[in-house]
């Protein structure tokens, strides 16, 4: 159905899905895809965003108990009811692709609805703005930041995983991830004797932290040359003052991140100093992060 327009009613769900592709500019909302081979043919359209809106188990058998004052529910029969429904558990499950926790990796925005007036609940939608193109097709800041936390997941380090992406013109030069160097054991394989805390068992020694960082490690792919005019570093944690100094060296002019660190105030005033752009990327409310 449309937003204002009397509901319309479809055959079948390829009907719904033929006349919201020719019609797609038009704002529809449906809540009658039930199964995961039904909506993966929606997910493949462009302009289709599917919601998650959840809230507490015992809220909504209050809820529920509230709206059914004349037919109350006992609150076993609700978990009963429940589990069919997220899980696929009982005999009343037709199929397990019908459960919603088969859905989950197909979502775009979760939504929790832990607010106690209904006020309170739409004030947060209007906020989300649902009709965002952003939530369907993201802005470069959050292609590029999704992009750094992936980078991130290949991280070896002991201490903190952290990813990195370098683009100019939108067009990616290099990423990067923390770790120890090429050809050294990997950090959480014992490479890195401070990251791993075994330098307080040696006190009378001096080590050394020997994983390069993802800042460092994107730069380092990258070079000099090919980093050229404009580029911007996207790092899912501030850089140190450290990678700090690499990004003013190498040319860098934009730096973004998302999760802030220890020397962040530091880095900030290197930056500035040197013409450097450092602005911080916030995930948009209800957004599915990698």
């Amino acid at each position: 159905m449309t937003f204002d327009d009397k509901p319309r009613i479809f055959s079948s769900p390829s009907s719904l899905l033929d006349y919201a592709t020719r019609n797609w500019r038009l704002d529809f909302v449906t809540v009658d895809l039930y199964t995961r081979e039904v909506i993966e043919a929606f997910v493949k359209r462009p302009f289709f965003l599917l919601l998650s809106i959840d809230a507490p188990l015992l809220a909504r058998f209050y809820r529920t108990n509230t709206n059914m004052s004349s037919h109350p529910v006992s609150l076993e029969e609700f978990v009963r009811e429940d589990d069919i429904i997220v899980f696929g558990a009982g005999p009343l499950q037709e199929s397990p692709s019908s459960s919603l926790q088969n859905l989950g990796d197909l979502v775009n925005i979760r939504i929790s609805n832990t607010f106690q007036t209904l006020s309170s609940l739409y004030s947060y939608l209007d906020d989300l703005n649902l009709l965002d193109p952003g939530h369907l097709r993201p802005q470069w800041d959050a292609y590029f930041m999704t992009l750094a936390s992936l980078a991130s997941k290949r991280s070896n380090c002991m201490k903190r995983r952290v990813g990195a992406v370098l683009v100019r013109e939108n067009r990616i030069l290099a990423t990067g991830y923390n770790g120890t160097p090429r050809g050294v054991t990997n950090c959480n394989e014992g490479g890195c004797i401070k990251c791993n805390g075994s330098s307080e068992s040696y006190p009378d020694v001096e080590y050394e932290c020997v994983c390069l960082h993802a800042e460092e490690n994107a730069l380092l792919e990258a070079g000099r040359e090919r980093v050229g005019q404009g580029a911007v570093l996207y790092c899912n944690t501030c850089p140190c003052l450290k990678c700090t100094i690499k990004i003013i060296q190498t040319g860098v002019k934009v730096v973004v991140y998302n999760l802030s660190y220890k020397v962040d105030d530091a880095s900030a005033t290197l930056l500035a100093e040197a013409g450097v752009e450092l602005r911080h990327f916030q995930p948009a409310k209800g957004s599915v992060t990698v």
